[in-house]
């Protein structure tokens, strides 16, 4: 007798553990929803951008030699004609001297043979001296024209080389980077500095492949590129596209993009981070959602579409195609019909054929619960 008890609490305890277990259904929630107009929608790609001067000049010395001084930084504000950084003149001095002196004794030279012409030009005419010999004293004096000019263009040269030991910015503006340092050795072409020149300023933003067909087309329309500068306060300022890179960059794979302000251009700073706000065209059957109502679901961008089931409302996954963002919504381009209802908000939370019911803002007057009950009645059978 004693065993019979434990026996039946063994047969009990397994016959409830082989019953199953019906899951509790899922609670009716309230949702909010928006309902899919017909109306043309566009929308606002942005990209980061950066403003740059037009022309960047990467200066440099015409001749090599060892740096002992420069007088500016990254950053600086310059003038043309001045002296960004020196060479060591020692060398290009001396050239210049040699180049000096052989240049004077090729003027002494010249003026001997033609001291020496005349001479001999008054013996002939005396029958001194013949006619041949005074031709080899004309074409000694014009070998010695010659060599005169030669030195003196070398003079001249060698007179610049000296000259080009000092750096000077050719226009002015500021100075971006710095690649040498002084006590370096450079060869003449070797970037020093670089230079923006001071002028008109463009935005420049990179754009994916897949995208650069659509900036081509807009920039022939005027309106569609508006710049939000970060460090600035008001509206945008109109941007017109003035060069699109002919090929991808090689590291980033992208097409770097160039836009005028125009007479802004003189409003912004170099270097200034911007948004460029590239507007698209309208298109129908495109519509916008909040991104709140918008779930990953294998791969796959889906929606809550509510459905009438019997008497009470459901929703259902729909599959939608997604052409960008706006600000807080997304631009949908496929997979909805005007008069669908989406829901808003909550969307992690549902499931396949869950009951749902419109939410109704317990503040809200009792003309909201009647739009409601009208909306909820609108919804067809699929």
């Amino acid at each position: 007798m004693r065993y019979v008890l434990p026996i039946v609490l063994t047969s009990a305890a397994l016959l409830a553990a082989c019953s199953k277990t019906e899951p509790a259904p899922d609670p009716v929630r309230a949702v909010r929803t928006v309902t899919v107009s017909s109306d043309a929608a566009g929308g606002v790609q942005e990209y980061a951008a950066e403003v740059r001067a037009r022309t960047e000049s990467r200066l440099s010395f015409r001749v090599g030699g060892k740096i002992t001084r420069r007088s500016v930084d990254a950053g600086s504000i310059v003038k043309a004609g001045q002296v960004l950084a020196q060479l060591d003149p020692q060398d290009l001095k001396l050239g210049q001297d040699a180049a000096r002196a052989a240049w004077v004794a090729a003027d002494a030279n010249y003026a001997q043979a033609a001291a020496d012409f005349k001479r001999f030009k008054e013996l002939r005419d005396q029958g001194f001296i013949s006619s041949a010999e005074l031709e080899r004293r004309d074409t000694a004096l014009t070998a010695a024209k010659a060599q005169m000019d030669q030195a003196k263009a070398q003079n001249s040269a060698q007179g610049n080389q000296a000259a080009y030991a000092a750096l000077v910015a050719d226009a002015s503006g500021v100075i971006t980077g710095v690649d040498a340092e002084p006590g370096m050795v450079v060869a003449a072409g070797s970037p020093v500095v670089r230079l923006a020149h001071d002028g008109p300023r463009d935005v420049v933003f990179s754009v994916p492949e897949d995208k650069v067909g659509l900036i081509k087309t807009l920039a022939s329309q005027n309106g569609r590129f508006r710049v939000r500068l970060w460090g600035g306060k008001g509206e945008p300022l109109t941007a017109t596209i003035r060069e699109i890179a002919a090929a991808a960059d090689p590291m980033t794979r992208t097409f770097l993009v160039k836009a005028d302000l125009g007479d802004a251009s003189a409003a912004v700073r170099l270097g200034q981070t911007a948004t460029m706000l590239v507007e698209l065209p309208k298109t129908a059957g495109i519509n916008k959602l909040p991104l709140s109502a918008l779930k990953e679901e294998q791969g796959r961008t889906v929606v809550w579409v509510v459905e009438r089931d019997g008497e009470a409302l459901s929703v259902k996954a729909q599959p939608v195609q997604l052409a960008g963002a706006d600000g807080n919504e997304a631009v949908i381009a496929g997979g909805l019909k005007p008069g669908q209802i989406v829901v808003t908000a909550g969307v992690h939370v549902l499931n396949p054929g869950q009951k749902v019911k419109l939410y109704v803002d317990p503040g809200a007057a009792a003309g909201t619960a009647t739009a409601a009950a009208a909306v909820a009645t609108a919804i067809t059978v699929k």
